[in-house]
């Protein structure tokens, strides 16, 4: 509130100070003239345009235009008029070419936390498509073309991700393992896809939920020869807090009953709400197919004991370098939190984020697919 009212106050001062400018050189000066050297000015765009973002500020995109002030000191000035319409083209360029960063993830920030609140979208008109993608600087750390994004809290720098060893010998016998900490999410219907709700975006049908994606993913692994257990525990259900002790115990049942597994998959998918109440949709277009993007997302030891969370974010390196290689855009920045997500309990062990809650069962199907296929090809270099 403080800022809209010292905004309004700086405009009604400009204002102030326009008109009387304006009434002062009516009195002294030949209007002819003046109006003249203006209109001079004004056919320079961009001198125009930045006098324009000078007095007014950042400019809305060309659909809202301006109003109010700065439409009245608009019309006091024949050279701010004439720098609105570059300016508003300046900034639909860049509306189109630099879409602003998604929010925090809502259900990947803590090992207990309380079930999200999501509001259904009305016939799609909240979601907005993104694509995420690795920038320079921030929280980011690069390595080549792979880009982890740091919500430890913690100072880190790129030389982390040389550090760690993979760990992952594949034998014979079960090598990979699928859970789902919280199988009971969902995505949205609106492609059609409906499904009895538990809660918003989430469903104990399991062909409309996350274990189906996990299903899918398997059946890519077990074409290359792999031999996969997908465990469909809804570790989230009836009772979301809990939900990764469960799913601790499940994982740990395996492990003992099954020595050969190496890699622990928990595939979950995301939920990103805007500040507005956007749902934030998060796509890549491979092979002109509209599909999910993937993110790994890795713990460490800032809370809890993790002597081995540099070998886990190796191993994930390693996929990510292959999926960066192999796609366009199917794969998030990975991200390194503080939780463990129970990744202590093997070196092979990734969270795994297949789209949001704003895309299509279709879509994270086809993303989830998607990563399994490269993945399944690095595991099979990494066994030979």
């Amino acid at each position: 509130m403080g800022n809209r009212m010292g905004r309004a106050l700086r405009r009604g001062t400009a204002l102030g100070l326009v008109l009387a400018a304006a009434w002062g050189v009516s009195l002294t000066a030949d209007l002819r003239g003046v109006n003249s050297r203006l209109a001079a000015l004004g056919e320079e765009p961009a001198l125009a345009a930045a006098l324009m973002e000078a007095q007014l500020g950042e400019l809305p995109g060309r659909e809202k235009g301006l109003t109010g002030w700065g439409r009245l000191l608009l019309r006091s000035s024949p050279l701010l008029a004439a720098g609105e319409e570059p300016v508003l083209d300046l900034r639909a360029g860049q509306e189109e070419t630099e879409p602003p960063e998604p929010p925090d993830e809502l259900d990947s920030g803590g090992e207990d936390e309380e079930l999200p609140d999501l509001e259904p979208a009305q016939n799609g008109e909240r979601i907005v498509e993104m694509t995420g993608q690795g920038k320079e600087g921030s929280l980011y750390l690069r390595d080549g073309g792979v880009y982890v994004y740091n919500r430890t809290g913690q100072e880190l720098d790129s030389s982390l991700l040389g550090e760690g060893s993979v760990d992952v010998p594949l034998g014979e016998g079960p090598q990979i393992l699928i859970v789902h900490t919280h199988g009971s999410e969902a995505y949205s219907m609106s492609d059609g896809d409906v499904y009895e709700e538990s809660d918003p975006y989430r469903t104990t049908d399991c062909t409309h939920n996350i274990v189906r994606v996990g299903e899918e993913m398997a059946t890519v692994f077990r074409a290359y020869g792999f031999q996969v257990i997908h465990d469909t525990t809804l570790c989230d259900y009836p009772a979301y807090n809990g939900a990764y002790d469960r799913s601790k115990a499940v994982v740990e049942q395996w492990l003992e009953q099954y020595p050969t597994i190496k890699v622990v998959l928990d595939v979950h998918r995301d939920a990103l709400v805007g500040s507005d109440g956007e749902i934030y949709k998060m796509v890549s277009t491979e092979a002109g197919q509209k599909v999910a993007q993937v993110m790994m997302v890795l713990g460490t030891d800032t809370k809890a004991a993790h002597p081995r969370w540099k070998d886990n974010m190796a191993f994930a390196l390693v996929l990510q370098r292959n999926l960066v290689r192999g796609y366009a855009s199917l794969v998030r920045p990975t991200v390194l939190r503080t939780s463990r997500y129970n990744q202590q309990l093997c070196p092979g062990s990734i969270l795994v984020e297949v789209g949001g809650h704003g895309n299509t069962l279709s879509e994270a199907i086809a993303g989830g697919r998607l990563w399994a296929d490269n993945v399944a090809r690095t595991l099979l270099e990494m066994k030979g």
